[in-house]
């Protein structure tokens, strides 16, 4: 039997939404069917399907995919910062700019910011949360962080987000690609988890939720005066050509100031903030605990520290 259909709540409209899924049939194929789960064993969750198939979204034929895809969605193309006849490929279309005024940042500078477009997840303390995108399905920050082969005393960095909050913000194909920093801070250098590739679809999370703590994953840790140490992460999926990082290390990055891009392919942000430093906004927090995520722009208010 198939799953039910994804439904998030709209901030702005104050409703619950049923999503319009990119590719739906194939994802409840690969992650529901027992024939297709074999295929995502031995085919989807590897680096060289995607890469192909970025490879593909690259050709100047892709192009041509263009505008069938923002009249199927409904994409408002007077926010993109050039024409749409001026992408050469479908990749340059979909991690394309915008212009500034198209998403303004929350003014304050106790205030953060969600870092990308997309459907958002918030727990207070992720070691009590009940579950993710299912009720007791989780993960820990040991995974998550990619400390789970260190002896406890290198633990460093699970250590130092324990108790802490969590920002699980996903982002559709159809949604703008690239990410941003969700406080001002100084970043380190972008550091690679090696993994694998799944989709990063509810279709496939709400199957295995551990599959965004075995994909490839990228972390920067960011020095905020206002909400200490946060970590921001880029989780690759099925599909995704490559996280590009534009992020200057050791350099104070502004709130709201680009971080990367995704090539093609849905993918994934995940925003850690130690304990006891930030109380998200109410609202968010009472639909993640249901397991509904909530959709919001980058630059609009996620919460505020707490001293």
């Amino acid at each position: 039997m198939p799953t039910d259909p994804i439904r998030f709540y709209n901030r702005r409209t104050r409703t619950i939404e049923t999503e319009q899924v990119y590719g739906e049939g194939w994802l409840r194929f690969t992650y529901e069917n027992p024939v297709g789960k074999f295929f995502l064993w031995l085919v989807v969750k590897r680096a060289i399907f995607s890469h192909v198939y970025g490879w593909q979204m690259s050709k100047r034929v892709s192009a041509g995919k263009i505008l069938p895809f923002i009249v199927q969605y409904d994409l408002d193309v007077t926010i993109f910062a050039k024409s749409v006849y001026d992408f050469k490929t479908f990749n340059e279309f979909f991690y394309r700019r915008l212009k500034r005024e198209a998403r303004p940042i929350a003014e304050g500078k106790d205030v953060a910011v969600f870092p990308a477009d997309g459907r958002h997840l918030v727990f207070p303390n992720v070691d009590e949360a009940a579950g993710f995108y299912v009720k007791g399905a989780k993960f820990s920050l040991v995974e998550l962080l990619g400390e789970e082969l260190l002896p406890e005393e290198q633990r460093v960095r699970s250590k130092l987000f324990a108790g802490g909050a969590m920002v699980i913000s996903r982002l559709c194909p159809v949604d703008y690609h690239r990410f941003h920093f969700p406080v001002e801070g100084v970043p380190t250098k972008p550091e690679l988890i090696n993994g694998v590739l799944y989709s990063v679809s509810p279709i496939a999370l709400r199957k295995n939720v551990e599959y965004l703590v075995q994909n490839k994953r990228m972390i920067t840790l960011v020095e905020s005066p206002v909400f200490g140490q946060v970590a921001s992460m880029e989780v690759g999926a099925t599909n995704v050509g490559s996280i590009v990082q534009t992020v200057i290390p050791g350099r104070v990055a502004e709130k709201g100031e680009e971080k990367g891009l995704f090539k093609f392919g849905g993918s994934c942000v995940i925003t850690l903030f130690q304990k006891g430093r930030i109380a998200f906004d109410a609202d968010v927090v009472d639909q993640s605990k249901e397991c509904v995520e909530t959709y919001a722009l980058m630059g609009e208010r996620l919460g505020v520290a707490v001293r």
